[in-house]
């Protein structure tokens, strides 16, 4: 599923209230980051990832997203914004895409 850009903003606009549920360090990607950031889109669909200066942000938010089959909605600074639809019980109603 790849997002309009109508419905990032839509995702942005939830995810400015949103805490950060993880913290990427300087060891960068692990497998513990992975597990609970996949854990956390399970719950919340939208989640918050704050990175401690990476060299290439854009990168490694990219690696985050394909790590745990979101999306990408959207990178302030060194915060990424991850969306994941849930099968089960989705909580998110996300605007149409645009014609």
């Amino acid at each position: 599923m790849t997002l309009s850009g109508r419905q990032k903003r839509h995702l942005r606009s939830l995810g400015q209230r949103l805490e950060p549920v993880a913290w990427v360090g300087e060891s960068g990607l692990g497998r513990g980051v992975v597990r609970a950031i996949e854990e956390a889109l399970a719950s919340h669909e939208l989640v918050k990832v704050r990175m401690r200066e990476p060299r290439d942000k854009r990168a490694l938010a990219q690696a985050l997203a394909t790590e745990t089959g979101a999306e990408l909605a959207g990178l302030v600074g060194h915060t990424a914004l991850l969306y994941r639809r849930s099968a089960e019980d989705p909580k998110i109603q996300l605007p149409p895409r645009e014609p």
